[in-house]
């Protein structure tokens, strides 16, 4: 849980008695803007910045539009990362070595982990988004998908707007509200956002020092560990207990060692640290461990296939080799996996919601029937699991 200082955590408190999302826009919108009032917020201040809103059917288009989050590791991994995001990665790091410096003194975080984020989210800054924030915040705000989730970002744009660093009418990021070159919602840019450049601006358009500071800091008040590893390959040994894989289970760095699992390249990490296996694609794929840093990742991400993208790819990044791909047994399409899903339900597993995306629940309920159907269990749904279901 992110801690606010006590006056902002009290602004984004929902208030019951104003609409927390659907009915007319209008009326939503109206109430937002009574809420902030109630917060403390004068008329003329309130009035300027929800002057023009509008509801932008293009981001509820997108937001509903997710198909490349069903795509297997191996096929995303290889569709995001390409030999020159790694050369623009490595020419960035020299470039903005003195900022990469402080960062790694100040919170103990690797470049490699920031610059893969920089990557993936904007391709070094080159395309920040296009969608006007505002908007896309009150728009997914008033669509009852997740308001809890952009609710309160609405007002920490308006904090922002109120301190000078935010225009209504002409900032624009991504279509679900992240501004800048590491794509942060604006609530993180007040809690985390740093002038790096000394210009007397947090600018995280603009200025890739602030944006790179800025996103350090923000990882490290989601709990990142200094000079920690995140992410290993490992190879595993035959005969392993399956049911062990996965992001739910955690054992030490020298239980894993015992029970045979190695690492591909190097030395394990510190016997007593706490690890997950990771299999991606099943117990004839890749294999990683995963170690407690790995957990922050989800807080910037809550896609595990992203996550862990991004997590590999700062491995490479700092000169890791391609991983040892395998070969998975066949996956499922993504009608398939809907199926699958719904079969899932019905046998009384909760999977969240059935969009064919093989997420953290479905992972889990996956490897629960596996064991029960004596298959291996290592969350990689296969035809074969299909069929017996």
């Amino acid at each position: 849980m992110r801690i606010l200082p006590l006056a902002l955590a009290a602004l984004l408190t929902p208030v019951a008695a104003y609409s927390q999302c659907g009915g007319s826009f209008s009326n939503f919108v109206a109430g937002l803007k009574q809420e902030a009032v109630t917060a403390g917020y004068d008329v003329a201040t309130v009035n300027a910045f929800f002057k023009g809103a509008r509801q932008d059917p293009k981001v509820l288009k997108a937001d509903r539009a997710q198909g490349v989050f069903q795509k297997p590791f191996i096929e995303f991994s290889r569709r995001l990362i390409s030999q020159n995001r790694i050369d623009r990665g490595r020419a960035m790091a020299k470039k903005y070595d003195s900022i990469f410096r402080r960062i790694e003194d100040t919170y103990g975080i690797d470049r490699g982990v920031l610059l893969a984020f920089w990557a993936f989210e904007t391709d070094y800054g080159a395309f920040q988004g296009d969608f006007n924030t505002r908007n896309a915040l009150i728009t997914l705000a008033h669509d009852c998908r997740r308001p809890e989730l952009f609710r309160p970002q609405i007002f920490a744009a308006l904090e922002l707007y109120k301190r000078g660093n935010f225009a209504p009418n002409r900032t624009t990021g991504a279509w679900a509200g992240e501004i800048g070159m590491v794509q942060m919602l604006p609530k993180d840019i007040l809690e985390n956002g740093v002038d790096a450049d000394g210009d007397g601006q947090v600018s995280l358009k603009n200025s890739a020092p602030d944006a790179l500071m800025s996103g350090g800091k923000m990882l490290a008040h989601l709990g990142w560990r200094a000079g920690e590893p995140w992410l290993q390959e490992v190879h595993i040994p035959s005969g392993l207990d399956l049911s062990k894989s996965g992001t739910a289970t955690k054992l030490t760095v020298k239980e894993w060692s015992q029970l045979g699992v190695e690492p591909r390249k190097g030395n394990l990490a510190a016997g007593h640290l706490q690890a997950s296996l990771l299999l991606p694609q099943g117990h004839k794929g890749p294999a990683f461990l995963a170690y407690p840093n790995f957990d922050v990742y989800f807080e910037w991400n809550q896609s595990f296939t992203y996550v862990l993208t991004a997590a590999y790819f700062a491995n490479r990044l700092g000169g890791e080799p391609v991983y040892q791909a395998g070969n998975p047994d066949q996956g499922l399409s993504g009608s398939q996996m809907k199926q699958l899903q719904r079969k899932l339900q019905a046998l009384g597993h909760d999977v969240g919601k059935v969009d064919g995306i093989l997420g953290a629940k479905s992972r889990q309920a996956v490897q629960r029937e596996q064991q029960r159907l004596g298959m291996p269990a290592d969350a990689w749904p296969t035809p074969a699991l299909l069929n017996r279901l």
